[in-house]
């Protein structure tokens, strides 16, 4: 197992004396690495210019009672000490505010007001810089707090907190508070704040304070922190630091994980590569699919031109039977019409022709009753009443018959007379 990282310490603000030379450095690097937001100046200004001034006061009053060209020579040296009395008056009133901070002007020895950035002139000597205070730089403060429980009391090994202020009143800074004190009461409040959020989680959720939203920890820390003339600007968690034995479940997990991702990593991959095999042969399946629509429809095609080409033929074989079966059927019905025409007129030539066999018969019966008249002898009729033939006359018939057959004339005119009755 490897070795956790060390703990990084709590950073530091405190306030330091320095001359004007030195404040710009103390603001922006710091001293040892501790943060420096306010530098009590030293004061500059001497008093030699006092001795000055006497000297020149001194060789006044001195060519004033000598008199004569010496008197000359001590009103030049004293113009001369006035001057350099001046100039070094003149010197020491100048007060330099470096751009970004703030002076804060006392007289006698209570806080005025300030100074902004820019040459200033301090010609009282009551009048004086107190302290430069840092008012536009964004200060960071790192604060890793040791020791945090969680919500089941499990203490965590470390939360860092790290965030960045601003002095935006520098006078209710240095007279509420001053850098020392501030930085034990930040501190103090920031690891409260920290205590807090972490009863919130639960030791298995711990890493999730790295990067999460600590808004609502920027508002606490402002408003306890507003008296002091200090305003939070941002805020994050960077690092949490677990009990080794959470650490262990912790790369034991991470392992599993990277173990997992791996396996991951490699069925996506095996799942894309079958997903490419598959595409590529529903592609290939798609190509055979299209080819067989083709052969099919061109099977189709030639299918419904062999139906129509046979419908074709059908259609004419079947208009030939038609007119051939109509042009039967017309000979057959003229055939017909000529048989019942000459039937029709055959009927009428027997019908003439009865007519006139009648006749005929008629006219014959009437020759052969001639003929039979003729050589008949003469019978005798009996009548009976009522004009009817007797039985004496049927007798007679009957016995005259044989005579007239053997002579031969009765069978001679009899199957004549039998034809020409026949239809």
């Amino acid at each position: 197992m490897t070795e956790a990282p060390r703990m990084h310490e709590f950073s530091k603000i405190k306030e330091v004396v320095a001359g004007w030379s030195s404040v710009r450095q103390f603001l922006r690097g710091g001293d040892a690495g501790q943060i420096v937001p306010v530098v009590i100046p030293r004061d500059r200004r001497r008093y030699g210019w006092l001795f000055m001034l006497g000297v020149a006061v001194y060789l006044a009053g001195f060519a004033l009672f000598t008199g004569g060209p010496l008197a000359v020579l001590a009103v030049l040296v004293a113009l001369f000490f006035v001057a350099i009395a001046l100039l070094w008056l003149w010197r020491g009133a100048i007060v330099e505010i470096e751009q970004g901070t703030t002076g804060v002007l006392s007289r006698y020895g209570k806080i005025e007001g300030t100074l902004s950035p820019g040459r200033h002139y301090l010609w009282w000597p009551w009048e004086k810089v107190e302290f430069v205070v840092d008012t536009a730089t964004e200060i960071p403060y790192l604060a890793p707090v040791a020791v945090c429980p969680t919500q089941e009391n499990v203490p965590l090994k470390a939360i860092e907190f790290f965030l960045k202020f601003r002095i935006t009143d520098p006078v209710a800074f240095v007279r509420t508070i001053g850098a020392s004190n501030f930085d034990l009461v930040l501190s103090s409040a920031v690891q409260d704040a920290i205590r807090q959020r972490s009863r919130q989680v639960r030791t298995e959720r711990a890493y999730d304070l790295r990067g999460s939203d600590v808004g609502d920890m920027q508002e606490y820390l402002n408003r306890q922190l507003a008296s002091y003339g200090v305003r939070i600007i941002g805020a994050n968690i960077p690092d949490v630091q677990l009990p080794d034995q959470y650490q262990q479940h912790l790369a034991t997990r991470e392992r599993v994980a990277k173990e997992l991702t791996a396996y991951e990593r490699e069925w996506e991959l095996t799942r894309k590569q079958r997903i490419d095999t598959l595409l590529m042969e529903i592609e290939r399946s798609k190509k055979e699919r299209d080819a067989r629509l083709i052969e099919v429809k061109e099977a189709r095609n030639r299918a419904r031109q062999d139906v129509a080409r046979m419908l074709e033929e059908k259609e004419t074989e079947a208009q030939r039977v038609r007119l051939e079966i109509e042009t039967r059927g017309r000979a057959a019905l003229l055939e017909a019409e000529n048989e019942a025409t000459a039937l029709r007129h055959l009927g009428q030539a027997h019908r003439d022709n009865r007519a006139v066999v009648r006749y005929e018969l008629a006219r014959r019966r009437i020759e052969v009753g001639e003929q039979l008249a003729r050589s008949a002898p003469r019978p005798v009729l009996v009548g009976g009443e009522g004009g009817d033939s007797s039985a004496l006359s049927t007798l007679v018939l009957a016995q005259l018959l044989p005579q007239l057959a053997a002579d031969g004339t009765a069978q001679n005119i009899l199957p004549e007379l039998e034809d020409q009755s026949r239809p």
